[in-house]
C-alpha cells in the first residue's frame, strides 16, 4: 500500500465521525421529543390542557421547562405536535391495512384489529382530544380534522366493497359510530391492565365493531 492510500485510509473513519455523532444526536434528540409528547399525553389527559404548565412538563419528562423549548416553540406546539401526528399516523396506518389486505373483507377486519390496537395503546392521546381538540391554533385544528376526515373515508371506502348498495351517507355513519365504540374505552380504562385482560377486551371491542359495521 503506497503513502497516498495510507493516508486516505487513516483519514476515512475520522471522515464518517461526524456523521455518527449526527445520527447519534439525532435519534437523542427525536426520543427526548417523544418522551415529551408522552408525558404531554398523560397530564393534558389528566388535568386537561389549561391545567399543565411547561415546566410541569419538562418535569414528567424527566427535563427542565427550559429545555422544553429545544423541542417546541410552546404549550400550544406541543399539543399541535400530538393532535396532528397521531391523526396523521392514523392515516398512514388506515392506508397501509388497505393496501396489504387481499379482499374487501380482510380490510375491513384489518381496519378494526388497527383501530382496537390504537385506541388501548394511545387512550390518553383520545382523551386529549375529545376535551382540547378546539385549543388547537386555527391551522392545526383545520388539519387534524382534514385527516381525520380522510381517515373516515378510508373506512367508507373498505365498507363500500362490502355493501355496495348501501349509501355512503349511512356507511359514514356506521364508521363513526364504531369510532365512537372504539374510542370510548379510553374514558373506562383505569391504570395498565394485565396482557389477558387486554386480550379480553381486544376480542370484545373487534367483535362489537365487527357487528356494528355490518348491522
Amino acid at each position: 500500500m503506497d503513502a497516498a492510500k495510507t493516508e486516505a485510509s487513516a483519514a476515512g473513519p475520522k471522515r464518517d465521525l461526524p456523521a455518527a455523532r449526527a445520527t447519534g444526536r439525532s435519534l437523542a434528540k427525536a426520543s427526548r421529543r417523544a418522551a415529551m409528547l408522552d408525558a404531554a399525553a398523560a397530564l393534558f389527559a389528566e388535568r386537561g390542557y389549561n391545567g399543565v404548565s411547561i415546566e410541569e412538563l419538562g418535569a414528567s419528562a424527566g427535563v427542565s421547562g427550559p429545555a422544553v423549548y429545544r423541542h417546541f416553540s410552546g404549550k400550544s406546539n406541543v399539543l399541535s405536535a400530538l393532535l396532528v401526528g397521531v391523526s396523521e399516523d392514523l392515516l398512514a396506518g388506515g392506508k397501509a391495512v388497505v393496501a396489504d389486505s387481499s379482499t374487501a373483507d380482510a380490510a375491513l377486519r384489518g381496519l378494526v384489529e388497527f383501530h382496537v390496537d390504537f385506541a388501548l395503546r394511545q387512550a390518553n392521546v383520545i382523551r386529549v382530544q375529545d376535551r382540547d381538540l378546539t385549543s388547537l391554533p386555527e391551522d392545526d385544528e383545520r388539519e387534524v380534522r382534514s385527516l381525520q376526515r380522510q381517515y373516515v373515508e378510508v373506512w367508507v371506502d373498505a365498507l363500500s366493497a362490502l355493501h355496495p348498495s348501501c349509501g355512503l351517507p349511512l356507511l359514514r355513519h356506521r364508521a363513526q359510530a364504531v369510532f365512537g365504540l372504539i374510542n370510548s374505552t379510553s374514558h373506562t380504562l383505569n391504570g395498565k391492565m394485565k396482557p389477558r385482560e387486554t386480550a379480553r377486551l381486544r376480542s370484545l371491542l373487534e367483535t362489537m365493531a365487527w357487528a356494528a359495521l355490518n348491522a
